[in-house]
């Protein structure tokens, strides 16, 4: 199914259902194909034009090599990424023989060696590699030599990327100040009920490792402002579910709200403390208020990992006086809370942080001064926060919560009309004039950019990483995180929530979740640090009321993706082999598994399940499924009806009487019976199969030879070639008899003298690479030279 594919997953560790939960849902480790990425790219060594067939992500496609002889291809990742623990290569021609080497870096200058296969001899379209690398960015691999007759080239280049170890997982349960009469099991209906039943318990045990509390001001009403009791996720009750968290070793997180009620981008109230004060102090109090709480925090020893300065902030905070006006669209002042909206006089009466995007693209020098004093006002109201922060609890990170900037939308507002701009643009307006203020005029700068993500509002899957693309290649020097997300697990019939394509179950819970944890992780450089689903214990919630039990809850399956996300092991889990038809293939015994906590790699055994009796009858592609401990593999077999073999330019057959002079092109002969020398000029090639050739045959060029299955009166001369091939019986190629001396000297590519019985002298020397028998031993007078163990 496509959410499946989307996380990836045929290599990393158990996955057995999640039965023990409610529900039950598979969860795979997260593994990413980065060359699929669209700010993926190649290089090639020549064919150029054809290189992105490489990551096109159709196998019959492929990048084609202009020129003979080693061929490289460089897949760039378009960042660093320290968890690529996989590459698979894939070439076009199934019944030819590649020998390549792969290899990684982080600079392109300096090259890690992956894996070393240029003394490969088995046929077959390409092969997994395992790697612990941390920093990588290119991945290359080099052709070093080819049968005859094989396309020099690659069909895909894939480089699969894993959740990192400091990709932090959590969750924002500010409601834990209000939930103490629930009880929260993780198997509530069983003897043994597990973790809880406090929530974060249930929350820990499941693989959160960071829970983050919103603060309100002064908890306030959103429709009369009036004080709410309790004084739920205020800053007293929020202290004592800091000690919670804290308790059990969890990171904490603060998201200052800098409101007495809901704050995101519809909604941006001051607190009511505040809404009067002039702008001066108002920065005064964001720093006094933050620095003071912050300080409250450290002192009981719960010291904050992360603090945000406001939620949701893309529309400015601390609205203000600015919104006086803006009546339309999507604009500050415009929205709830109610309070705000009805009480003009006092949260309207002096300036604030809203931001003017009704003025973005305006032409009137007024608007344009106000849209940049907008800009100052929040960026001063940022600073002031942050400062309030760092000089608090030097050791915090400190965010910036927007929103990922998905869609597109109309700009409405006095003087200006409608403007269409898309949500990233608008976003990145908002870094460009944000965090240039903050490090130009006030001398500081976030650490983390955070980002809401839901679908139903932000868009696909795709623009949420092409806009976390977008921001990571603007500003290096931040982490990314996506500071809210959710996803139902019920609803609307199962159908997809807009902008998805998982359904509305637990298991579509578990993928949609999943996948913005995969976005995450594959930001370019490592920068995508985090994910934290919103309240999943009540909003889009990832827990149930047990039926019968009062006030007590247990999670879905799909809460396992915290736990079982990251891969415990990377197997070979994809092998290549091609069979001739009728022939029974000859697989693994064994495939490499990696394991990720240490970067060892070791064999592992294969169980096979049965080939049908006729399932190599016909030419095509057979997969065999393999398991192992670690998980299931599965053996790609290509049937063909011959060998890839040089394409013939002119052909022989019969009989020949007197000399044959091949002076261009590749001439083949074909079961014939020539008496007289075969002379192979330069840049001619020859292949000669299943015949008889009376007096010497002589190549003295630069072209390719192949002699399969023949019967040699006189000597065979080989000087210059580019390629030998004299019997190979792995790729069909028949031993051959020759009656008379045999030398292969100065051959630059492939060289293989396989099987052969010769009465006269072997000697063989200035190869490069040396001549191999590909397990098939020569018969010979005498062996000498680089053919001595032949």
């Amino acid at each position: 199914m496509a959410a499946a594919l989307a996380v990836g997953a045929a290599s990393g560790g158990a996955t057995t259902p999640a039965a023990a939960l409610f529900g039950d849902v598979e969860i795979k480790p997260i593994e990413s194909n980065i060359a699929e990425r669209p700010w993926a790219s190649v290089e090639a060594g020549s064919g150029a034009d054809s290189s992105r067939l490489a990551i096109d992500q159709n196998a019959d496609t492929a990048w084609i090599a202009a020129d003979s002889g080693a061929q490289w291809l460089t897949l760039d990742l378009g960042g660093i990424y320290d968890n690529i623990r996989k590459v698979e290569v894939v070439f076009p021609d199934s019944g030819a023989v590649y020998q390549y080497v792969v290899e990684a870096s982080g600079d392109g200058d300096d090259w890690t060696v992956i894996a070393d296969r240029s003394d490969n001899a088995a046929p077959g379209r390409g092969g997994v590699e395992l790697l612990t690398r941390p920093d990588t960015r290119y991945i290359r691999v080099t052709i070093t030599g080819t049968s005859p007759g094989a396309t020099v080239g690659v069909s895909e280049i894939s480089a699969y990327n894993y959740l990192r170890d400091d990709v932090v997982l959590g969750a924002d349960l500010s409601y834990i100040d209000d939930f103490q009469n629930r009880q929260y099991w993780v198997h509530p209906l069983e003897e043994d009920r597990g973790a809880g039943p406090f929530l974060l318990d249930v929350a820990q045990d499941r693989g959160m490792e960071l829970v983050r509390l919103r603060i309100f001001n002064e908890p306030r009403s959103e429709s009369s402002g009036s004080p709410v009791n309790p004084p739920r996720q205020g800053p007293e009750r929020s202290l004592q579910s800091a000690k919670w968290i804290k308790e059990r070793g969890l990171e904490l997180a603060i998201d200052f709200h800098y409101s007495d009620s809901w704050a995101d981008p519809g909604k941006q109230a001051k607190p009511r403390a505040w809404a009067e004060l002039p702008f001066d102090e108002l920065v005064d109090a964001v720093y006094g208020y933050t620095h003071d709480y912050i300080r409250q925090l450290v002192d009981q020893g719960t010291t904050p990992d992360k603090v945000a300065i406001g939620n949701e902030v893309n529309n400015g905070f601390l609205w203000g006086s600015e919104a006086a006006g803006m009546t339309t669209g999507p604009v500050v002042g415009t929205a709830n809370p109610a309070y705000f909206r009805n009480q003009p006089g006092i949260y309207q009466s002096q300036p604030g942080g809203g931001l003017l995007w009704p003025y973005m693209n305006s032409d009137d020098p007024v608007e344009q001064r106000l849209y940049s004093e907008a800009f100052d006002r929040f960026a001063e109201l940022q600073a002031a926060g942050i400062r309030a922060v760092r000089d608090a609890s030097p050791s915090t990170l400190v965010e910036i919560h927007s929103l990922t900037g998905s869609g597109i939308g109309p700009v409405v507002g006095p003087g200006v009309g409608n403007q269409e701009i898309s949500g990233i643009e608008k976003a990145m307006e908002m870094w460009s004039q944000t965090l240039s203020r903050l490090e130009d005029e006030h001398g500081v700068f976030p650490d983390i950019i955070g980002q809401s993500y839901y679908p139903e509002y932000h868009g696909t899957m795709e623009q949420l990483e092409h806009n976390l693309h977008t921001v990571a290649s603007a500003y290096p020097e931040v982490q990314l995180v996506v500071a809210e997300t959710s996803y139902p697990a019920s609803g609307g019939g199962g159908a997809p929530m807009p902008n998805a394509i998982y359904p509305r179950t637990i298991q579509g819970q578990a993928d949609a979740i999943q996948r913005v944890f995969q976005a995450t992780n594959d930001v370019i450089n490592n920068q995508g640090k985090g994910v934290l689903t919103w309240e999943p214990a009540s909003w889009q919630s990832m827990f149930r009321s047990v039926p019968g039990m009062a006030n007590t809850f247990e999670p879905h399956s799909s809460i396992d993706i915290y736990n079982k996300s990251r891969a415990t092991h990377v197997m070979e889990d994809r092998v290549y082999r091609t069979v001739l038809v009728g022939a029974e293939p000859a697989l693994p015994e064994t495939v490499q598994v990696l394991t990720t906590a240490d970067g060892s790699i070791a064999s592992v055994p294969v169980d096979w399940d049965e080939v049908s009796a006729d399932g190599t009858d016909t030419t095509g592609r057979v997969a065999v499924s393999g398991s192992t401990e670690f998980g299931g593999v599965t053996a790609l077999v290509d049937v063909i009806d011959d060998y890839v073999t040089p394409a013939c330019g002119e052909r022989v057959s019969g009989r020949h009487l007197g000399p044959l002079t091949i002076d261009s092109g590749v001439t083949c002969i074909e079961r014939a019976t020539i008496a007289g020398p075969v002379t192979v000029g330069p840049g001619a090639s020859v292949v000669i199969t299943n015949g008889q050739v009376t007096g010497p045959v002589t190549s003295q060029g630069d072209g390719v030879v192949v002699v399969c299955g023949t019967r040699v009166t006189g000597p065979l001369t080989i000087q210059r070639a580019s390629s030998v091939t004299l019997g190979n019986p792995i790729v069909g190629c028949e031993p051959n008899t020759v009656t008379g001396p045999v030398s292969v000297n100065d051959v630059s590519g492939w060289n293989v003298i396989a099987g052969n019985r010769i009465t006269g002298p072997l000697a063989c020397s200035g190869n490069d690479p040396a001549p191999v028998n590909n397990g098939s031993i020569n018969t010979a007078g005498r062996k000498s030279g680089q053919c001595a163990g032949l």
